[in-house]
């Protein structure tokens, strides 16, 4: 197969965003775990790996770009820029201290989804939306999929920083079916999840929730 003429998405959808864990998805296996979660409703996945090796990022890059690009659903890889241009995906996640968002973009062109993680006011400088197209915005609930997870915003404070933010934001941070809507309400245009999805017995169903509490919220009338 010829990974990099596969199709890219022409759009990207952060309404139920799908972030991978390798060892959540270890015992269903990780094709299988995200196949079954974007049965439920999943609208985007990232592939998450910290510490992996470069052969395994790819080889599983590789499959879920097989997976997902047919479908149209964006690929994106975190931190590793290079994975993500050698598998061809639609895109790439930094943090704080990774690759800044203009190398990212020098590196894998115009035509790709360059998101970044914002975490607290002072990070809002590094945010440039000539640069990047949406931002990670979080926690905005306690978590404990991330041991080294920066405090949870709160909806307030996940409010006031989105407002700032010019751009499509997803809320990330403790995410569950029971509180997607207060994250909606207070500005998010999705949410992403790990253990929410990868950590269950059903992805499908797990996602299926998920996905019914995010459509749910933007149906909602507005509180006057």
């Amino acid at each position: 197969m010829d990974w990099m003429n596969l199709p890219m998405p022409a759009r990207f959808d952060l309404s139920l965003y799908l972030v991978t864990d390798p060892e959540m998805t270890a015992r269903r296996g990780l094709v299988e775990t995200v196949a079954a979660a974007i049965g439920g409703g999943v609208t985007m996945v990232q592939l998450r790996h910290k510490g992996g090796s470069a052969r395994l990022m790819v080889e599983a890059g590789r499959a879920l770009q097989a997976l997902l690009a047919p479908r149209g659903i964006a690929l994106i890889v975190n931190d590793r820029v290079d994975i993500a241009h050698a598998i061809g995906a639609a895109g790439a996640h930094v943090g704080q201290d990774d690759l800044p968002p203009a190398a990212a973009r020098a590196l894998l062109g115009s035509r790709a989804i360059i998101g970044l993680s914002i975490t607290r006011e002072e990070e809002l400088r590094t945010f440039d939306p000539a640069v990047v197209d949406y931002v990670g915005l979080g926690p905005i609930f306690p978590t404990g999929t991330k041991g080294d997870a920066a405090p949870a915003l709160g909806e307030t404070g996940f409010a006031a920083l989105r407002r700032r933010l010019s751009c499509p934001v997803v809320a990330i941070g403790g995410l569950t079916a029971g509180n997607a809507g207060r994250a909606l309400a207070a500005g998010a245009d999705g949410i992403a999840v790990v253990s929410a999805i990868c950590a269950t017995e059903d992805p499908l169903a797990a996602a299926r929730a998920l996905r019914a509490a995010v459509d749910g919220a933007r149906q909602a009338p507005a509180r006057g």
